[in-house]
């Protein structure tokens, strides 16, 4: 039985410099705005969109006003019938209630999917506050209606005649925290960095608030909303909260270095979420448990594993970053992390972005410029780097030669040293060779191929990404696909980036 709940939420798609907008209205009292960094191909890729930004957890359906009949609205069977430049989209969502006997679980065989079918996250838990990244400009957002009146006209004096406003004390408690809780949903531990990039944002809006004996107008609030939020962690912290809770007892300011302190990464957005309402640890261990023995098929279900993988999010960060089990034990609780497939959808839960594209995107942007640095050095890295840009065919350049070309120089580059990182083999040699190697690449070559320290070996036998001195993924296509997933796997496995190379990862 399926029920419209009349649930709407409109928003308006436009398109500017080659990426989209999304102005998404989920009621009148609040608006948000997003941006994607690519054109959407699918109306399915739409729907994912939709429902990772409005945190929608039931089914939808989505219609669109069609200008030539005259703003009227119509089923999106393509995603071309959108109009180019912008559209105004509604959602209806929808419930399905199925009558399923309590004690079985019936999975079709039709939810097999191909290799080359790509299956995306679409993880949002509703206890989770965070799901975007740090943002490029940060948005001040409104305060109480009695501090934003204040602030109304203060700076209304200000730009008749310079009056800075002297805040008062209660005032200046309401902005902080509600800067805090802002500052909350992108990171919970901001650097000065971001706490600085605030502090500006809050002097541009209102500008009566700037510090008129500090050089840039705003250090003082820089420096209480690293307290504030050093307080409002605190207070998280009793609640219960997950992601702060784990640090209980750890001194340490995100300023200063502290060892055992458990943060996020860089554009890590999801880092430690609570569990969904309804579910607990030993529920979530029984899915775990139906994922592994999915696994072992001969064909498992890429539509029941992604779905799987979703649903027990909250129980795998957990483990992974409180207990910070080896990666053996992670591959044999969690084998459908160590899938290509899965590396790439973990990383989108984690930071709400498509790897592949973003790493490849940006390898092949800048590989020209890498390419005219590479020939232009001198002296003994100079040396290195002739010899490996030898290796390629100016004439008839193959991508995935360049990429390696890139991906091998830029260490050699940086000054990093990859002699441990970059590893060739035989494919007759045995893997114990690698016990000593914490994280690194693996080339398998034939052994009528020669071996030399700065080889590309652009047509290996294979690929594999070696772990903690264990081959963790392996038959892989190309060394900048292994590379690729090992940043994700990096991620995933919340894993340091290996000191030899922390330049090139930095």
């Amino acid at each position: 039985m399926t029920c419209g709940l009349g649930t709407k939420v409109i928003f308006t798609l436009s398109r500017t410099m080659g990426s989209y907008k999304l102005r998404i209205i989920i009621n009148e009292g609040d608006i948000r705005k997003v941006s994607l960094d690519r054109k959407l191909e699918t109306v399915e890729e739409l729907k994912i969109k939709v429902k990772e930004k409005c945190n929608l957890q039931d089914d939808f359906n989505l219609m669109y006003e069609e200008p030539d009949f005259g703003y009227s609205l119509c089923n999106i069977d393509d995603i071309g019938d959108l109009p180019a430049t912008k559209a105004t989209v509604k959602v209806i969502s929808l419930v399905t209630l199925t009558l399923v006997p309590a004690s079985t679980t019936s999975i079709s065989d039709a939810s097999n999917v191909s290799d080359d079918t790509e299956i995306l996250s679409t993880y949002s838990s509703s206890s989770s506050t965070r799901q975007e990244q740090w943002p490029e400009f940060f948005e001040i957002p409104n305060f109480s209606v009695d501090v934003q009146f204040r602030l109304r006209q203060a700076n209304l004096q200000f730009l008749q005649d310079q009056t800075y406003l002297n805040v008062p004390r209660d005032m200046k408690h309401g902005i902080l925290e509600k800067l805090a809780e802002a500052i909350y949903k992108f990171d919970a531990y901001p650097n000065e960095e971001r706490c600085h990039s605030v502090a500006l944002a809050l002097i541009s809006k209102h500008p009566c608030l700037r510090e008129p004996g500090s050089p840039d107008g705003c250090s003082g609030w820089k420096n209480s909303l690293t307290y504030k939020m050093g307080n409002y962690r605190t207070k998280l912290r009793k609640a219960g909260c997950a992601e702060v809770a784990i640090n209980q007892g750890k001194k340490g300011t995100p300023g200063m270095a502290s060892k055992g302190l458990k943060r996020q990464k860089r554009f890590e957005v999801s880092y430690l979420p609570d569990l969904p309402e309804g579910q607990n640890e030993d529920r979530l261990e029984v899915e775990r448990k139906l994922l592994v023995e999915e696994m072992k098929k001969r064909n498992p279900s890429g539509t029941l594993i992604a779905s799987k993988m979703d649903q027990t999010f909250p129980l795998r960060r957990r483990e992974i970053v409180e207990a910070e089990p080896p990666v053996k034990t992670l591959k044999e609780r969690w084998p459908a992390l160590f899938t290509e497939r899965q590396v790439f959808a973990e990383f989108n839960r984690i930071a709400t972005t498509n790897l592949e594209n973003d790493f490849f995107g940006a390898v092949d942007r800048y590989t020209p410029r890498f390419v005219t640095i590479f020939k232009s050095k001198k002296g003994s890295v100079g040396e290195k780097l002739a010899e490996i840009v030898q290796q390629i065919d100016s004439r008839k350049p193959d991508v995935t030669a360049v990429r390696t070309l890139v991906l091998q120089g830029i260490p050699v580059l940086l000054g990093d040293d990859p002699s441990n990182f970059y590893n060739t083999s035989f494919d007759s040699d045995s893997d114990e060779a690698w016990d000593q190697v914490s994280v690194g690449l693996l080339t398998v070559i034939s052994e009528d191929v020669p071996l030399s320290p700065n080889h590309l070996h652009l047509d290996p036998v294979s690929t594999a990404i070696i772990l903690q001195g264990g081959i963790v993924m392996d038959n892989l296509q190309n060394l900048p696909q292994a590379l690729c997933l090992l940043f994700g796997l990096s991620y995933a496995l919340h894993l340091d980036y290996p000191k030899a190379m922390k330049n090139t990862f930095s």
